[in-house]
């Protein structure tokens, strides 16, 4: 994991944790709370869950397309190159094998 990945994770999960905390902390308010209050509080909290769901799928969306262009220039990189990639399969193979009989 590179260092900007690190990063968007921590960002990611600081956002998730923060927002979840102050729509429970909202909803808990709105619990006690009747009337206008408590509808003002409800209708902030969902409209902080609704941004975290924005934020999510943008996120998604991103790590989707990523994985699409690794995979792409995986695929041309195999056509390019097909019989490093049968020694490289090959080689893993061997380790992989080698490991799983050593147990």
């Amino acid at each position: 994991m590179n260092a900007k990945s690190a990063t968007l994770s921590r960002d990611i999960g600081a956002d998730v944790s923060g927002a979840i905390s102050d729509a429970e902390e909202m909803l808990a308010e709105a619990a006690g709370s009747t009337g206008e209050k408590a509808a003002e509080l409800r209708r902030k909290a969902l409209e902080q869950l609704s941004a975290l769901r924005g934020r999510l799928d943008d996120v998604r969306q991103k790590a989707l397309d990523q994985s699409k262009a690794a995979a792409r220039v995986t695929d041309d990189y195999v056509h390019d190159h097909p019989w490093r990639a049968i020694a490289v399969a090959g080689c893993l193979g061997v380790v992989i094998g080698m490991l799983i009989t050593r147990r």
